[in-house]
């Protein structure tokens, strides 16, 4: 080193030294990812027991907390107790029905189909999810979802597990799933649509990138927003940006891994549930399988207060060591939650332009 650079970059150093601690930690916390995480700036409209947002930039308002479909129809739960929860989640105040095509070979949208007669259905914003990626498949499963349903429309439709780099490129090709959504749209049988998926957020972005290219603009994205998520593969640092960014309504799951992250020991459900309400999401879905959850479920929102950046750093800072690996975001790191993986035929087969440049062996 020259003997000018040599003192050029010594006092660049002490000027560097010099600079106020307030300044010099600021600059820290800027550059920290957990800082870059967008915080919810109110609670949302409170009525009751609980919290109502807007669905990104639908203007739709609907209850902070929506129950999950999956659970309402696990096994040990008769007909008639599901249904009671349901019912007694929308007396209660949660407006946000979740459900999918797949969920329990259909039993979840039959029961929320029941659930949801003698005038339930005018009460509530009803999402379900499909898995095809073709036109023909996706057409047949929201045909499916409408009956199971009992509607004669679905406010909210989101392609689901949208977990492979192909996905997208699949579902906006031609003679693709989007297609008939489009279509399904048009004739007023949905209203908005949507996506989801739980595996990696570069996925995501990538389903965004795809959607732009076509003049496409997602109403909503659903994705895993908890404690360990923002130390690894984070959906909270890469993508929740640009869905702010977007204005489009941010559907926050899994936010305690369907109890995994509970066996971490580091968290509570109702912090679970604060940290995801204290990021910019419009629903936070929770399983519910019983009463004392449900129960839970309004707690949460009852003494919800958004989380300031500090209160965030020091829940993210009890969750850290266990959470960079993965080890309890199964969703991320194992395909037990990927239920296309283990049902391929559900996708539907090659778009047209694939049979023409591969056709298939004969």
């Amino acid at each position: 080193m020259k003997r000018r650079d040599f003192f050029k970059t010594a006092a660049v150093c002490t000027a560097a030294s010099a600079l106020p601690t307030a300044f010099a930690q600021e600059t820290h916390k800027e550059n920290d990812p957990m800082h870059q995480i967008p915080l919810a700036s109110s609670p949302g409209t409170r009525k009751g027991d609980m919290l109502y947002r807007t669905l990104g930039r639908t203007g739709e308002n609907v209850s902070a907390i929506g129950m999950g479909g999956f659970h309402i129809a696990k096994h040990g739960l008769t007909d008639e107790q599901s249904i009671a929860l349901v019912r007694s989640a929308i007396d209660r105040g949660i407006t946000f029905m979740d459900n999918s095509w797949d969920y329990n070979e259909g039993q979840s949208e039959i029961l929320m189909g029941k659930a949801l007669k003698d005038g339930y259905r005018q009460k509530v914003f009803l999402m379900t999810k499909i898995d095809g990626r073709t036109k023909e498949t996706a057409e047949r499963q929201i045909e499916t979802s409408l009956e199971r349903l009992q509607t004669d429309h679905i406010d909210l439709v989101q392609h689901h597990e949208i977990i492979r780099f192909d996905d997208p490129d699949r579902i906006f090709a031609e003679s693709g799933a989007m297609e008939a959504c489009l279509a399904a749209k048009k004739a007023g049988k949905i209203r908005y649509i949507g996506f989801t998926g739980h595996k990696d957020p570069h996925i995501h972005l990538y389903m965004l990138k795809v959607a732009a290219e076509h003049g496409f603009h997602f109403d909503t994205v659903q994705m895993p927003l908890n404690v360990m998520d923002a130390h690894f593969r984070s959906f909270a640092q890469m993508v929740l940006p640009e869905l702010v960014k977007q204005d489009i309504g941010v559907l926050g799951m899994k936010s305690m891994g369907d109890g995994v992250i509970l066996k971490s020991k580091t968290v509570s459900p109702i912090e679970c549930l604060h940290y995801a309400l204290s990021l910019p999401t419009s629903v936070v879905i929770t399983g519910i399988e019983k009463q004392e959850i449900l129960d839970q479920a309004f707690e949460a929102a009852k003494t919800f207060q958004p989380m300031n950046r500090d209160q965030i750093a020091q829940l993210l800072a009890k969750t850290k060591e266990v959470a960079m690996a993965g080890k309890y975001e199964l969703f991320k790191t194992s395909s037990h939650f990927d239920s296309t993986a283990k049902h391929p035929d559900w996708l539907g087969g090659d778009s047209p332009t694939v049979q023409k440049l591969a056709p298939p062996s004969t």
